[in-house]
C-alpha cells in the first residue's frame, strides 16, 4: 500500500537545490521548506539568501529560517505543517524533537560511503585522503552526527586528476536518485535498514579550516597534489609566498608534479618564461592556476605576464 506522503524538506546550498527540484519534478508534496537565515555577505554586507531559499521562493513553496531549531514558535509551526516525513540535505544538525516528529521519520543524504567520512567535508576529504571510491549514502537520523541506521548507498569511482568540484557534481546528481529510490521505499512501506559497522577503522570528514587548507611542503608530492585537488574550488589550498621583500598569502587550484632530482630547498620557487615550480620532496610541483591577493583567479602564463618571482622567492 502506497502512504501519502508530506514532505518537509531541510537544505541550505546548491548541492540541496538539485535533489529538492528533483522532488518537485516527480511530483512530491513538499509542504515546507527550512533553510539557513539570511546571511549578509560581500563588500556591501547585503543580506544573503540560500540557494535552497531562491529555488523555493522561485517555486512557490512553503520556506522556514528559525535560527533555533529548539525555538518554541518554530516547533509548532513545524508541527502544523503535519509533515509526515523529512527530508534532510546539507542542513545543520537537528535537535531530537525536530527529527523524532514525522510518522514515517527523517532521513538524511550523506556524501560519502557511509561510516566513513561522517562529518561536515565528507567531499573534500575523501580525495584529499586519496581515496579512489566514494558515494552517498541515506540514513535515518539519531541524535548523533551521521551515525544513524542505514537505508540505501550508490557508489561512484573518482578519477586520478578530479577535483572536489567535480566530485561535488557528480554526487549531487548520484544523491537525488538515490533520495527519490529511498522515498519510494518509504511510500511503498519497504524500506529495510541496517546499523552502522562501528568495528572498522573509521576515517572522519572533519571541518575545513586555515590550518587544514594550509600546504606542508615538505609533505609527499602526492599529498600535497591531493590537498590541491580536494579544495578546488572552495575554499581552495594556500600557502605564504616569500617574494621581492612581500609575504604575499596565496591560493593554488591546479598543479601536477613531475619527478626529478634537484638540490633546490623544499619550497623554493623556479620561475621561467613559461612556468612556475615548487621544489618538492623527489622533484617539482608545476603551479598551473593560482590566485595572488586582491586578484583574480588565473592560469599561470596569465599571471606571468604581469608578474615576476626573484631567484630567491620561495613558499612556505
Amino acid at each position: 500500500m502506497k502512504t501519502d506522503l508530506r514532505i518537509v524538506f531541510m537544505g541550505t546550498p546548491e548541492f540541496a537545490v538539485t535533489i529538492l527540484k528533483s522532488l518537485i519534478e516527480h511530483g512530491y508534496n513538499i509542504v515546507g521548506v527550512i533553510t539557513a537565515p539570511d546571511k549578509p555577505a560581500g563588500r556591501g554586507m547585503k543580506l544573503h539568501r540560500s540557494a535552497v531559499k531562491e529555488y523555493a521562493l522561485a517555486n512557490n513553496l512553503h520556506v522556514m529560517q528559525p535560527k533555533n531549531l529548539k525555538d518554541e514558535t518554530f516547533i509548532e509551526k513545524l508541527k502544523a505543517l503535519q509533515a509526515n516525513l523529512q527530508v534532510v540535505v546539507a542542513f545543520r544538525m537537528l535537535p531530537k524533537v525536530v527529527w523524532q516528529m514525522p510518522e514515517l521519520g527523517t532521513f538524511n543524504l550523506h556524501a560519502s560511503l557511509l561510516p566513513q567520512y561522517r562529518g561536515a567535508a565528507p567531499i573534500n576529504w575523501a580525495i584529499i585522503n586519496g581515496e579512489t571510491k566514494t558515494g552517498v549514502s541515506t540514513f535515518f537520523i539519531d541524535d548523533k552526527i551521521d551515525t544513524g541506521d542505514m537505508i540505501l548507498q550508490d557508489s561512484v569511482s573518482i578519477g586520478p586528476t578530479e577535483t572536489a568540484g567535480e566530485l561535488h557534481d557528480k554526487l549531487m546528481y548520484l544523491g537525488s536518485d538515490l533520495v527519490l529510490k529511498t522515498i519510494k521505499q518509504i511510500e511503498t512501506a519497504t524500506v529495510s535498514t541496517i546499523k552502522q559497522s562501528e568495528t572498522e577503522p573509521l576515517k572522519t570528514a572533519y571541518k575545513l579550516n586555515k590550518e587544514n587548507c594550509r600546504i606542508n611542503w615538505n609533505a609527499s608530492a602526492k599529498d600535497i597534489i591531493n590537498l590541491i585537488r580536494g579544495l578546488n574550488p572552495y575554499p581552495a589550498a594556500w600557502s605564504i609566498l616569500k617574494n621581492n621583500s612581500e609575504d604575499l598569502n596565496i591560493k593554488i587550484y591546479n598543479a601536477t608534479f613531475e619527478a626529478e632530482h634537484h638540490n633546490f630547498e623544499i619550497g623554493h620557487i623556479i620561475s621561467t618564461k613559461h612556468n612556475v615550480s615548487v621544489a618538492v620532496k623527489n622533484g617539482v610541483i608545476h603551479l598551473l592556476d593560482i590566485k595572488l591577493p586582491g586578484k583574480r583567479r588565473m592560469d599561470i602564463k596569465s599571471l606571468l605576464n604581469g608578474y615576476g618571482f626573484n631567484s630567491d622567492a620561495k613558499v612556505f
